[in-house]
């Protein structure tokens, strides 16, 4: 056994001896709420698929028609030979959808966050970001070169102590403020109109990653902005916004939103933009139908019945003394804190035809181990009723 080997197996066992170990599911079929895993059939909690869009076959028909019209792969960057009339369109179709200026597709939203960061800052920089953002912002962060100030999460006075601290700087030297917009293992969010106002009175930039807001929040589905604006009564616009293709929209990739300058300038700069493949046609097309969807009276009946399930469910807990978290996302965590017994409520759902994925660290802060338990469009009611009474005997047992 060579050195490279050696030092493998023994960290594996360290994390199998941890209960840390992860092992990949395979899904068979269509990834909606009723799937398959490793063979068996199950109600899915835990997927993003929060409108019940992955599965819809309007949304697999745009792509089928898309690969009849332009292949299978986009064979090329996008500024080589790979950017399709169906990047464009879509492109255009979330500006407009969004009320911003421009829009530019990535490949993931982790390639957009790096994208960003690394094009925008520098060592004379400065990144004040949350604690609990997603790993994508916070290796961006880290590969930019800028000073990295971590703050409290969603903490609005330690946004503002480390804005403090800026002042006198350069004008040349730039401040951005980076943050998730719903939460994604915790389903809380951002407090966006006290960071749009602190941005604003330090000349700051601010950016956030509403991969789980864009199709649920807000009356029109646009995400925190939209819903923070409604709440607080005034536009609230962050200068650079992020979201995913892959959750509500259920499809694939990512895209930034903002004005103008923000756009050419990714696409002279953002590496993980210009170095990349372009995603294939057939991805677009489908976003761009499912982005039909979400913006239409059907995808606002889909978000009033979303919100009704997150209400029946948290109900439910609540008559049955589960102690869940304040989120009113359709990210719902039941945190159990030890590694051991989260993998076991988890095996016992699966046992009882229901697939919830035990999330422990790294993921989520040591003895925060978790169930993140996930809501969808598409469950029945009978289908959450059930959930709730096969969590309530799981948590019974432990404690007997």
């Amino acid at each position: 056994m060579n050195a490279l080997a050696r030092r493998l197996e023994q960290r594996l066992e360290q994390i199998r001896a941890a209960d840390l170990y992860r092992v990949r599911r395979i899904i068979d079929g269509a990834h909606g709420v009723q799937i398959r895993v490793d063979g068996r059939s199950c109600i899915n909690f835990c997927s993003n698929d929060y409108l019940g869009l992955a599965a819809d076959p309007r949304v697999a028909a745009a792509a089928r028609r898309a690969l009849d019209a332009s292949g299978t792969g986009s064979g090329a960057a996008a500024l080589v030979s790979g950017y399709n009339r169906e990047h464009c369109a879509l492109e255009e179709a979330l500006a407009a959808f969004l009320r911003r200026p421009r829009a530019l597709l990535f490949s993931s939203g982790w390639a957009a966050n790096l994208g960003v960061l690394r094009a925008l800052l520098g060592k004379n920089d400065m990144l004040i970001a949350d604690e609990l953002n997603h790993a994508s912002l916070i290796d961006g962060g880290r590969l930019s070169g800028a000073t990295y100030v971590r703050v409290a999460h969603a903490n609005g006075a330690a946004y503002a102590a480390a804005l403090a601290r800026t002042a006198g700087r350069s004008d040349t030297d730039l401040v951005l403020v980076a943050t998730d917009g719903v939460f994604s293992m915790d389903g809380d969010l951002a407090p966006l109109p006290e960071l749009v106002r602190l941005c604003a009175a330090h000349d700051a930039v601010l950016m956030v990653d509403d991969a789980h807001g864009l199709g649920v929040l807000g009356a029109g589905g646009r995400g925190i902005a939209e819903h923070w604006s409604a709440l607080c009564g005034e536009t609230l616009v962050p200068q650079i916004q992020v979201a995913t293709l892959g959750k509500a929209l259920g499809c694939g990739g990512a895209f930034v939103a903002g004005d103008e300058a923000l756009i050419e300038y990714l696409i002279q700069r953002a590496r993980s933009w210009v170095f990349s493949t372009a995603p294939p046609p057939a991805l677009a097309a489908a976003a761009r139908a499912a982005l039909a969807i979400v913006a239409s009276d059907e995808g606002a009946h889909r978000r009033a019945r979303l919100l009704a399930n997150v209400e029946r469910f948290r109900t439910g807990c609540r008559q049955c003394g589960i102690a869940m978290t304040d989120s009113a996302t359709p990210i719902q965590p039941l945190i159990l804190g030890s590694e051991t017994a989260t993998l076991a409520l988890s095996r016992r759902l699966f046992e009882a035809g229901f697939w919830v994925a035990a999330i422990r660290p790294p993921t989520v802060p040591p003895g925060t181990s978790r169930l993140r338990i996930t809501l969808s469009a598409a469950h029945t009611e009978a289908q959450i009723d059930r959930l709730v009474e096969v969590l309530a005997q799981g948590i019974e047992a432990r404690a007997a």
